[in-house]
């Protein structure tokens, strides 16, 4: 049974394993999402405004906005998405210090894992 079984009727099963995955594996993810390919670190994964979400520090592709930077994902307009090899390192710190106000967190990327 998935984390995010709620929203199973507004997120494809599919894409809803994919995103739980790619969090808990620190897997980068490769998708098309208004019209440009984007590649993004996965970090929280949850519902916002009451819709399946994604919080996503952009790498690589194109955007609107600059890149890299934080993205808000609305996970049902997400399109041929796939987990890459490409890995990262865990969370990242948010300048602000202040991090996003979920309704309801499925999964948060984990910190960095620490040497020694």
């Amino acid at each position: 049974m998935s984390v995010s079984q709620d929203v199973e009727m507004a997120v494809d099963p599919t894409l809803d394993k994919l995103l739980l995955r790619a969090i808990e594996n620190k897997r980068l993810l490769r998708f098309r999402y208004k019209g440009s390919e984007r590649i993004a670190e996965p970090h929280d994964y949850g519902i916002d405004n009451g819709m399946a979400r994604l919080l996503c520090w952009q790498v690589g592709g194109r955007s609107n906005g600059r890149v890299p930077g934080w993205r808000l994902i609305n996970v049902g307009e997400m399109q041929n998405c796939e987990m890459i090899e490409r890995r990262f390192s865990g969370n990242r710190d948010v300048p602000s210090g202040k991090h996003h106000q979920w309704e309801r967190v499925f999964i948060r990327v984990e910190p960095p894992d620490k040497l020694g």
